[in-house]
């Protein structure tokens, strides 16, 4: 009966320790890349988000000038009561465009820097782990 034996480290030699310290290191490269990748397309997510709420403060801010001229228009032109109307839709769309602005100003400040911070944290805690492992 033949019993296969798994060579310890002791047994194993310096050349095969690097060669798999040297895999193992490349492999970890290449998943904390690959997580600082999905990390950076998450905050760019975050980023266009705020950029196309911000898109919506502009048309709503657009719509509430063209209802105040309007209003201006109608006070001006006719003195009826219509116009009080049209004040009032103005400066709800106005408000409405402040809300929004506030909204796309807080998305984009959760996006900036586009760094992948919490990758980079990681990459810093496995090389001092191999720095531990390496001195000891």
């Amino acid at each position: 009966m033949t019993t296969t034996r798994h060579p310890s480290d002791a047994d194993r030699g310096i050349a095969q320790l690097v060669g798999d310290l040297s895999e193992q290191t490349t492999r970890l490269a290449k998943v904390e890349a690959q997580l600082a990748a999905r990390e950076t397309a998450a905050k760019a997510k975050r980023a266009g988000r705020g950029v196309g709420a911000l898109a919506v403060a502009g048309v709503t801010a657009g719509l509430g000038v063209a209802v105040l001229i309007t209003c201006l228009i109608l006070a001006l032109s006719l003195v009826m009561p219509a116009w009080t109307a049209a004040l009032l839709v103005g400066v709800a769309l106005l408000l409405m465009a402040g809300l929004v602005a506030l909204i796309a100003k807080s998305q984009l400040r959760k996006a900036m820097p586009p760094v992948p911070n919490d990758s980079i944290a990681r990459v810093r805690e496995d090389i001092e782990a191999v720095r531990e492992r390496t001195h000891e």
